[in-house]
């Protein structure tokens, strides 16, 4: 089982790959739509009291290059999403069969952990694709994120399965790890359209350096900025649920609730950014963009609590894995 579930995380990113490239296909086309060409003559019929009246131009339909590539560039894309959904599979058969290879839920340390989270990520990235198709221009930054971080897990945070550590033996470890894991990963899924907003938003302001021409085939900004809020909102009470379960269990586990260990406090400062943005977003007078780079930085603290914190930082969660 467990040599089974690293060879599907292999190929869950080799699929992520295949993914990528069928949505940069897709964006490197771009929309190419129709066009009705207005150049055409002018008809003129001439009317009952002998005066002109002038018809609306025939439309002529886009020469068949044009039609060649937006069929190309649909169904790059129609590929893409299908990728994505293999990759998406292979990723929970992963997961599943190194949990039972484990005996154990698979969040033991931080290769667990990172696969848990992405796997989340892009299981929220499927549902709001079928529920809104019109963002599947975003499928490129996303599957970039999954082959980035899965493939770091792989290569970097890989260890073999071991037993868990006594103090995370109890219940208290799958009522804490699997929301903090829930919200991370819709925190992880919603860093791709806050980003793409701020690209989106600039573009849409003329501004033409990069990265904002990385935006010009994004969808508007205003839908991507709703998106972000959604997810944001979404997972703010779970993440919040998350780090109080995690007092309650230290309580009993170490007989306190808060040490200011590395991890607790970067989980608080990860709570207070968010906190922030939420706020900052609920604000009128403070921008949208301001407030959405709040929230790019609060996923930057939750990546500093997941990789800085278990690499460079010693405390009681030092549960990482890596030596």
């Amino acid at each position: 089982m467990s040599a089974l579930s690293d060879n599907l995380v292999t190929f869950a990113i080799l699929y992520y790959l295949i993914a990528m490239i069928g949505h940069a296909v897709e964006y490197a086309l771009g929309n190419v739509r129709t066009r009705v060409a207005t150049a055409a003559p002018v008809r003129e019929l001439v009317g009952a009291g002998g005066g002109v009246i002038p018809t609306p131009p025939a439309p002529v339909p886009s020469p068949p290059t044009a039609d060649r590539s937006a069929r190309k560039a649909r169904l790059a894309g129609l590929i893409g999403v299908g990728a994505t959904a293999v990759a998406a599979a292979l990723h929970l058969a992963a997961l599943v069969t190194r949990g039972l290879a484990a005996d154990r839920m698979p969040w033991g340390n931080m290769y667990e952990f990172v696969l848990t989270v992405t796997f989340i990520g892009v299981a929220a990235w499927l549902v709001v694709l079928w529920k809104r198709p019109s963002l599947r221009k975003l499928g490129l930054f996303l599957t970039l994120v999954m082959v980035l971080l899965v493939a770091t897990a792989e290569l970097v945070l890989y260890v073999p399965i071991v037993p868990l550590v006594p103090a995370l033996n109890s219940y208290w470890f799958v009522i804490h790890v699997s929301t903090i894991v829930f919200a991370s990963g819709i925190f992880l899924f919603g860093v791709v359209p806050a980003v793409g907003f701020l690209m989106r938003n600039g573009y849409e302001q003329g501004k033409r350096s990069f990265p904002y021409t990385l935006a010009k085939r994004l969808p508007g900004a205003a839908g991507l900025e709703r998106l972000t809020f959604a997810l944001h909102a979404f997972a703010f009470p779970i993440f919040t649920f998350a780090v109080i379960a995690g007092a309650i269990w230290a309580e009993a586990a170490w007989g306190r609730p808060w040490g200011w260990d590395p991890k607790e406090t970067w989980a608080f400062i990860s709570w207070v950014v968010y906190a922030g943005y939420l706020h900052a977003r609920a604000t009128p007078s403070v921008k949208r963009n301001v407030a959405t780079w709040i929230a790019v930085l609060g996923f930057l603290t939750m990546l500093m609590n997941l990789f800085g914190v278990n690499i460079f930082f010693t405390g009681l969660h030092s549960y990482g894995g890596l030596d």
